[in-house]
């Protein structure tokens, strides 16, 4: 068959066409090779272009052309039909192959022939659990969290005074050797015991870490399998042992003790709530909130289990599996790890409370690293190629020399994004990427954190998160050089480029009412915040509040 169809399709056909002009007859030959790939009109136009064809035979010169390929295609498919029924009779194609072939090929094509979708485990717990926290058995799924959080607190309270008795012997230790050094030691005794001290850190540090894992594990395992037989039960209502099983009372669990645990000092907060309207025609309400706190009080637990902290925890739990979540967004340097500043203690934060439901912090980083390694390597095999073409062409390789040394990390500007259901007010953290210049007082609306804002707050449209965290002075520590002029003209910038991010989000979402939070350091000021809080009434179109009076 595929013989018939190279000897009926790749022929080339003349297409004749005749008109006058004045008295004089002119005649039209164009060899067409068949099937023709190019567009009728953009060959017509060709021809009418190459030939200097008068304009008065231009429509009729289309029609004929078109009616001319046309009418020959046709021709070439009613041959190629009748060859591939002859080979069918002939015995040349096996009929029951053939028929086989077209069955697969309907199969793979048609939507009801599909095979179902199977379930994966990850939605059915999702669907269970959505269902649970929405009923009754609410408060039974907080008070286990609770309770589960507070023994893997205890666990990292261990941890923590075994490394720090470790540090304090191996410093005992290492100020004798220092004395001694030059008398009966040498260098190489002290480079050697410190070898040994952080090789011992390093095991301390290792069986720990594969505790808490274990621990979470088993945690999430536990958790996961009591969810499901609670949803199992609620579907008996001749089970006498449910109702008690969710009246379990809060007390029945496990409190830390204040004195025994670590407790994070709470410092008072300063908070201002505007609501403001935004657009031309169709205006949008939007709330939005200025904050002076640290970033990652909307991250930790509080132990003590009191009833506004227990509030909080629970709005985040009923908007997990909802078009309501919660974001935040901290900056980061550009490498992917949680070794070092805002990303260790960030880390430290999630791994004292078990996440039922997204895998750990270490696994979504590896993830991540996976991710942009294979992109940067594209991006690579495409600047080298690029680079061996300008190369010829005496081009600059400093481009290929930078993607080749940075290759492994991401640019400033860009972001990763976590996913968490063990936090105390956030479901997604954004980790910006930023580097030193958001310290100078110089950067512009172009520079690459505020644009990254940007596409952060774009993708909050687009994955239904309506409240955002943000650092309004795109710092989270202050420093010498942040003057007050500093912070004024810092936070102008941000408002305004806000600003327009959130008119934007109209033609993103619809006009979807959202709540953005910017926050500012906890070292700042009271008369520097409550500036910052009259600069966003004259940056922002405050919704004015209405008195009415009565005539008497």
């Amino acid at each position: 068959m595929k013989k018939n169809r190279e000897r009926f399709c790749n022929r080339e056909r003349e297409f004749v066409y005749k008109f006058k002009v004045g008295s004089q007859c002119f005649e039209l030959r164009v060899p067409l090779k068949f099937p023709v790939q190019e567009n009728a009109s953009h060959l017509h136009g060709r021809l009418m272009l190459l030939h200097n064809l008068p304009c008065f035979i231009e429509k009729d010169l289309k029609e004929a052309l078109s009616q001319f390929i046309e009418e020959e295609s046709l021709r070439d498919y009613d041959r190629e039909a009748e060859a591939a029924l002859e080979a069918v009779k002939s015995g040349e194609v096996d009929l029951h192959q053939l028929a086989s072939t077209w069955a697969k090929a309907y199969a793979e094509t048609t939507l009801e022939h599909a095979r179902p979708e199977e379930p994966s485990w990850d939605e059915d717990f999702a669907d269970v659990y959505h269902d649970l926290i929405h009923s009754p058995a609410s408060e039974t799924l907080l008070n286990l969290e609770h309770n589960y959080f507070v023994s893997i607190s205890e666990l990292i309270g261990e941890r923590d005074v075994e490394l720090k008795k470790l540090r304090e012997r191996q410093g005992i230790e290492m100020e004798k050797v220092m004395q001694e050094l030059g008398k009966s030691l040498t260098d190489q005794d002290v480079n050697t015991l410190a070898a040994q001290h952080f090789e011992s850190q390093q095991d301390l540090e290792n069986k720990w870490s594969n505790e808490l894992k274990q621990s979470t594990a088993i945690q999430k395992q536990e958790y996961q399998e009591w969810v499901i037989k609670l949803h199992q039960d609620l579907k008996n209502p001749n089970n006498s042992s449910l109702s008690e099983e969710i009246k379990v009372q809060p007390n029945q669990f496990r409190e830390s003790a204040e004195a025994n645990g670590r407790v994070y000092e709470e410092q008072r907060k300063l908070e201002e709530s505007f609501t403001i309207h935004l657009g031309a025609q169709l205006k949008t309400m939007h709330n939005l909130r200025l904050l002076r706190a640290d970033m990652l009080d909307f991250c930790k637990h509080k132990r003590n289990h009191r009833s506004g902290v227990k509030l909080h925890r629970l709005q985040t739990a009923l908007s997990l599996y909802s078009t309501s979540l919660c974001g935040l967004v901290l900056l980061v340097d550009n490498r992917i790890n949680s070794y070092s500043g805002i990303k260790r203690d960030f880390a430290t934060v999630c791994q004292e409370c078990t996440d039922f439901h997204f895998p750990r912090i270490e696994e979504q980083l590896e993830v991540v690293q996976q991710v942009v390694l294979y992109a940067r390597t594209q991006r690579r095999s495409k600047l080298k190629e690029s680079h061996d073409s300008g190369s010829r062409n005496g081009g600059s390789d400093d481009k290929t020399k930078t993607a080749d040394r940075n290759y492994l990390n991401i640019l400033p500007g860009e972001f990763y994004i976590t996913r968490h259901s063990n936090l105390s007010e956030i479901h997604v953290a954004f980790h910006l990427c930023v580097d030193d210049n958001v310290k100078s007082g110089n950067i512009t609306a172009r520079d690459p954190a505020i644009m990254g804002l940007r596409n952060i707050l774009k993708v909050c449209c687009t994955h239904d998160i309506t409240t955002v965290s943000i650092p309004l002075l795109l710092v989270h520590d202050m420093s010498e050089e942040m003057t007050i002029p500093w912070c004024l003209r810092r936070a102008e910038l941000v408002f305004k480029c806000v600003k327009g991010f959130m008119m934007e989000m109209a033609s993103w979402d619809g006009g979807i009412s959202r709540t953005v939070q910017f926050l500012v350091p906890q070292s700042i000021s009271e008369e520097m915040f409550y500036q910052l809080s009259n600069m966003l009434p004259q940056i922002f179109r405050v919704s004015s509040t209405l008195t009415l009076t009565s005539k008497h």
